[in-house]
């Protein structure tokens, strides 16, 4: 093998290595709320709620939560009143269990 295919290839496997070490482990780089929804959903029926922040992943705030019959994850429109007063709501509880 040549001198200069080889150090071609080991500038190659040196960047690969470099790009592979700045991505951090099991965080996914892209929103998780393709559509939101804005109907209204009874709290009662709310068993978690996830507030995740826009930042590098995703430039938008999102909203996620979790019903108590099965468990399905349903992306909820954060500028909504309703969904603002729920998570109002949850804040204040979970202030509360602190």
């Amino acid at each position: 093998m040549s001198c200069t295919l080889s150090l071609t290839l080991l500038l190659l496997l040196t960047s690969c290595a470099y790009l592979i070490n700045g991505a951090p482990l099991g965080v996914d780089l892209r929103c998780k709320c393709v559509k939101t929804i804005s109907d209204f959903i009874p709290p009662k029926q709310i068993a978690n709620l996830n507030i995740t922040p826009e930042g590098p992943h995703c430039t938008n705030m999102e909203v996620i939560i979790t019903l108590k019959n099965g468990g399905k994850e349903i992306c909820v429109n954060p500028e909504i009143k309703w969904v603002q007063r729920v998570i109002t709501t949850f804040m204040h509880s979970a202030k509360g269990k602190q």
